[in-house]
């Protein structure tokens, strides 16, 4: 029996792609010289803080992209605002520590032409435990804890839109509307694409009351529901496509497989680091709007075009 040959691609933007790739080691790109480094004052009673937000994110965005320790993390800044040539004063590591519990990250994003098409997943990221190595050699030594980073990239831009992080042992499709509702009301969406998890009447639900086209697989052992209300006339016409014409031609009509451009963000996701260094959730939480922000600025700076040859 014949087997088609793999596809193949090829980058059209290769140079523009290497410089952007290029600029990603640039210490500079994160420093903004025209960003407020002093908290303005609000007329609040107590002490007001002394620096921002935006220069607290600058530092912990460097933490986490370099992985240091608090400490060492004043230490770079205080060489990076040297080496730009500002004289700006560098918040210390206890400040860095209390402000990043309460922070409200600023996650920056890029608006594509025409509706917002989601790309839905979740995955796991260790913050307790041994290494993949020391539980191999010499077993599991201690507790192994884990939480879910649930994401909503847009594949036109590559961006992160909506980020929500929560306990191991919550569900993806419960989490949806939660990822949803990070949307403007006034943004319109298209589609959201998801994986057999998210088959439930509430995803669908809250897809539909955004007046958006759900591309979700019916699991296997799925069955049609009471044509009572219009999400399950429209879960049902996709059971009956499915079965009609088969899986895998449901998938390659409704490009379903464009959810592996999610899981490989995933995959980039876990590259700044497999597990996360805070212990406090709500410290947790900020580290991992810190890794989106990077992200979302490493696309920012240029990603590759890339067309399937025939």
């Amino acid at each position: 029996m014949s087997t088609s040959k793999p596809a193949r691609y090829r980058r059209t933007n290769w140079s523009t792609y290497n410089a952007a790739l290029c600029k990603r080691g640039s210490l500079l790109i994160w420093l903004d010289k025209e960003m407020a480094w002093f908290a303005p004052h609000e007329g609040c009673p107590g002490r007001p803080p002394v620096f921002s937000d935006a220069a607290i994110q600058f530092c912990l965005s460097i933490k986490v992209l370099f992985k240091l320790p608090l400490r060492q993390t004043e230490g770079m800044v205080a060489s990076l605002l040297k080496l730009a040539g500002l004289d700006w004063p560098v918040p210390d590591f206890s400040t860095l520590c209390r402000r990043q519990k309460t922070l409200a990250v600023q996650v920056p994003y890029r608006r594509g032409d025409g509706p917002l098409n989601l790309l839905v997943d979740s995955t796991g990221i260790k913050f307790l435990g041994d290494g993949e190595w020391q539980a191999r050699k010499h077993g599991v030594q201690g507790r192994r804890q884990w939480r879910k980073v649930h994401l909503a990239m847009d594949p036109t831009t590559s961006d992160i839109r909506a980020v929500e992080f929560t306990p191991n042992r919550d569900g993806d499709s419960p989490v949806l509307p939660d990822l949803l509702g990070q949307i403007p009301a006034r943004e319109q969406i298209g589609t959201v694409t998801a994986d057999g998890a998210y088959d439930t009447r509430r995803c669908h639900s809250a897809i539909i009351a955004r007046d958006a086209v759900p591309i979700i697989p019916i699991r296997k052992n799925g069955r049609p529901w009471k044509e009572d209300y219009p999400v399950a006339k429209v879960r049902n016409e996709t059971l009956r496509a499915t079965r009609y014409y088969g899986r895998a031609f449901w998938k390659r009509w409704t490009g379903d497989h464009a959810r592996s451009r999610i899981e490989a963000k995933m995959r980039c996701l876990k590259a700044v680091g497999e597990r996360i260094m805070a212990r406090d959730p709500d410290r947790q939480t900020a580290e991992i709007h810190i890794r989106i922000a990077l992200m979302n600025r490493f696309n920012a700076l240029g990603t590759a075009e890339i067309v399937r040859m025939e």
